[in-house]
């Protein structure tokens, strides 16, 4: 999200400033910089196959707790994912808009959302990754309603950066969710159920952009940012569901093997107090000898 939303200020400004092919230039330059970087620094290990098997993704993908993270992940990024590509149309529709504050106009949202994962990574989990979520969920749809009310570039600013704030709540919570899902209810590889979470949010941005452009061109763009944000609003209770998820049988009979010290030590205490040894005690036993 972080990168998508840092192209748009600096292909608009290279564009209207620089040159139309000088974007293109620049990210070639620094893709092929990184490739070489990487093929210098980056020296592979031996990889060792893994000694446990991974839940299958069509069995997580029958799992509702994982469903409804993934379904947070597409829902939270496909109303960025519809703004990208209409609300600049719309500016210059409404406002006027030169062309550098087409993609300038991302620019909040690409600085909140770098604040929001880097301060709700840490808080997350303390106010409860679920709820992080709920409210990201929320703060996304309102975003998107306000969008329409902007007259002119400024008033873009509060709902973009309450857009990207909002997602990067959600994004930093649902990561860590969908690993603890598989750890609670799966077996303890991630591999699969990270390669769900890629493909919610690569659907997010695959549907929006396709979807977007259509509405837009039946019912209008401020239609169209009321009917994501509803839908961001109303499925944010579902994140409620993440709260206390159930753990499947056979992982609460692993949980309680790999932890017997409790179970022996509470057996011993409930020992010590049906027999309690006390001097009355012991002259019981010895009238009944």
């Amino acid at each position: 999200s972080l990168s998508l939303a840092v192209g748009a200020p600096f292909g608009s400004v290279m564009y209207e400033f620089v040159g139309k092919s000088s974007p293109f230039l620049v990210l070639a330059f620094l893709a092929l910089l990184d490739g070489a970087l990487q093929l210098c620094i980056l020296q592979p290990s031996k990889i060792c196959p893994e000694s446990t098997t991974g839940t299958p993704v069509f069995t997580l993908l029958r799992d509702p707790y994982i469903l409804v993270a993934a379904g947070a992940l597409c829902f939270s990024n496909m109303g960025v994912a519809m703004l990208e590509p209409t609300l600049p149309i719309w500016m210059m529709q409404t406002m006027c808009s030169p062309k550098w504050q087409l993609g300038m106009a991302f620019l909040p949202a690409s600085i909140s959302y770098l604040i929001g994962t880097n301060l709700f990574g840490i808080l997350a989990n303390k106010m409860g990754r679920w709820l992080c979520s709920l409210i990201g969920m929320a703060v996304v749809g309102i975003s998107l309603l306000c969008v329409p009310l902007a007259k002119n570039i400024y008033g873009l600013i509060g709902p973009n950066g309450g857009l990207g704030f909002a997602i990067g709540m959600v994004d930093s919570s649902m990561m860590p969710i969908m690993g603890y899902l598989v750890d609670l209810r799966h077996t303890s590889v991630y591999g699969n159920v990270y390669a769900i979470a890629d493909v919610a949010f690569c659907m997010g941005f695959a549907i929006g952009p396709s979807t977007g452009g259509a509405i837009v061109r039946a019912i209008g763009f401020p239609w169209l940012m009321i009917i994501i944000g509803v839908i961001n609003i109303a499925y944010a209770p579902l994140c409620w569901f993440l709260r206390n998820p159930p753990a499947k049988e056979e992982k609460i009979a692993i949980l309680s093997q790999e932890c017997p010290m409790q179970t022996k030590s509470y057996t011993a205490q409930k020992t010590l107090r049906d027999f309690p040894l006390t001097d009355d005690s012991d002259a019981e036993a010895e009238n009944a000898e």
